[in-house]
């Protein structure tokens, strides 16, 4: 009987051919990428250029029309907890009546199972991840009183506490301070040394090229994807925005000054 190889390091993401559909209207078309391993990997297109539906896709939470998503190898369903993902803060019910330390202590459950509950351990890893966002001051706070960059660093922590191998972040920097938007990416940067990779769905072409060690650029199909001094050129980023904004060619000039 022939099996099919599995190859001996497999990808942490490989997608193939995935096509996705709101209404029976494709947003994501024929998507074919592997993700390289301990990098950070930016996610950059137009507004909807369909970034945040890939990122829904490749975590399950999207049906895809056709293709599949592989992590490292296999069904998203059988590594699951591999892949921690931050969605978009406006998708989230910050009314909700729950504490910091309670979300956080959400990033646990996938490990614990059904019928364990969060014991010493767990809080303690909430606590060190609390502290490594900036945030064990507010642990007992609510977060429906915390403020947007106070709420995306808790996200943050909680994504840490389920310790993946994988993380997956839709627009994690929109709507913070100065301050928070450093400590995000020192906290990738951090992860990333620890051989994680990280997927960021951005929009700030500005600071683009100094996050990130790869991108993918799309606009409903893949434009490009490779290391960051190869596509975040002119003519790549002008096929992906259409030449809309001037901003592109002073942002890729500057990638190109570094390199001379």
């Amino acid at each position: 009987m022939s099996t099919t190889a599995v190859p001996p390091n497999p990808p942490p993401i490989e997608v193939h051919d995935l096509t996705v559909s709101y209404d029976k209207k494709p947003v994501l078309w024929n998507i074919d990428v592997s993700f390289p391993e301990g990098q950070i990997i930016g996610i950059i297109g137009p507004n909807g250029a369909g970034k945040s539906t890939l990122i829904k896709s490749i975590m399950g939470l999207m049906p895809a029309e056709s293709g599949w998503v592989k992590v490292y190898g296999q069904p998203l369903a059988r590594q699951r907890r591999l892949v921690g993902y931050v969605p978009q803060r406006e998708s989230v019910d910050w009314d909700f009546p729950v504490t910091v330390r309670d979300v956080v202590l959400m990033g646990t459950y996938g490990k614990l199972g059904l019928f364990r509950r969060p014991g010493k351990a767990e809080r303690e890893l909430c606590d060190h991840c609390l502290m490594q966002v900036g945030m064990a001051a507010f642990a007992d706070r609510q977060i429906a009183n915390l403020s947007g960059g106070q709420r995306q660093r808790v996200f943050l922590a909680r994504a840490l506490a389920q310790d993946s191998r994988i993380y997956l972040m839709d627009e994690p920097f929109v709507g913070v301070d100065a301050a928070t938007e450093a400590a995000i990416i020192e906290l990738l940067r951090t992860l990333k040394r620890q051989n994680r990779t990280l997927l960021v769905v951005h929009h700030d072409l500005q600071t683009a090229p100094e996050y990130f060690d790869s991108m993918l650029m799309l606009n409903m199909r893949l434009v490009a994807f490779g290391p960051t001094q190869e596509v975040f050129t002119t003519p790549l980023l002008q096929k992906t925005y259409g030449g809309r904004l001037t901003i592109l060619s002073e942002a890729a000039e500057q990638v190109a000054g570094t390199r001379r």
